[in-house]
């Protein structure tokens, strides 16, 4: 799952500007195991999101925007309550999306945009 990999040929992190658009932050742990369960899947994934933030010097406070990606819909409810706790007022917008599959058997991915600007 390393993103310089042949496989994964992306950048984890991508400044356009100022604009930085963070690629999709999978329930992993920083040695690339899968997290299951529930809330702990969505506090991995956050915690691959901030991994990928610091590679541009930034962390969770210059987020602006969230997409989450989850096998299971009702995963909504950890994920809100995570995010409360993770995220200071005014908090970035977020999208909630359920798909059928996510690589490596994750149940979680979080993909974001965030700017240079801290936002709270």
């Amino acid at each position: 799952m390393n993103p310089t990999s042949v496989e994964h040929p992306y950048s984890p992190a991508f400044d356009a500007g100022g604009m930085v658009f963070v690629s999709g932050a999978l329930c992993v742990t920083a040695d690339e195991e899968v997290v299951g369960g529930r809330t702990a899947a969505v506090a991995a994934a956050t915690g691959t999101l901030e991994r990928r933030l610091a590679t541009v010097g930034l962390g969770l406070e210059h987020v602006c925007s969230t997409t989450y990606y989850v096998t299971d819909i009702t995963l909504r409810d950890e994920a809100n309550a995570h995010f409360v706790t993770t995220y200071a007022e005014p908090r970035p917008a977020r999208t909630f999306v359920e798909v059928a599959a996510l690589p490596y058997g994750c149940t979680v991915e979080i993909a974001a945009v965030a700017t240079r600007q801290p936002q709270r």
